[in-house]
């Protein structure tokens, strides 16, 4: 599922990273790699802000769907 529909609080595991190969260069450079673990901190519209790598990310709803957990 894409993290969009993850739930709040719940720790998740980045399956894949989806998107064209700027956007997928883009996201693994903040973190978001398979393998890593991510967990959506809140949701506001669609934006989900995540803790990933201990590091806290807002990323938008575009960028969410790309990320399947």
């Amino acid at each position: 599922m894409p993290l969009t529909l993850a739930n709040v609080g719940e720790d998740n595991i980045i399956k894949k990273v989806g998107g064209n190969p700027e956007i997928k260069k883009h996201l693994e450079n903040l973190g978001f790699v398979a393998g890593g673990k991510v967990k959506v901190i809140s949701r506001l519209c669609g934006n989900v802000i995540v803790n990933v790598k201990e590091a806290r990310i807002a990323i938008s709803k575009e960028m969410a769907q790309k990320i399947i957990v």
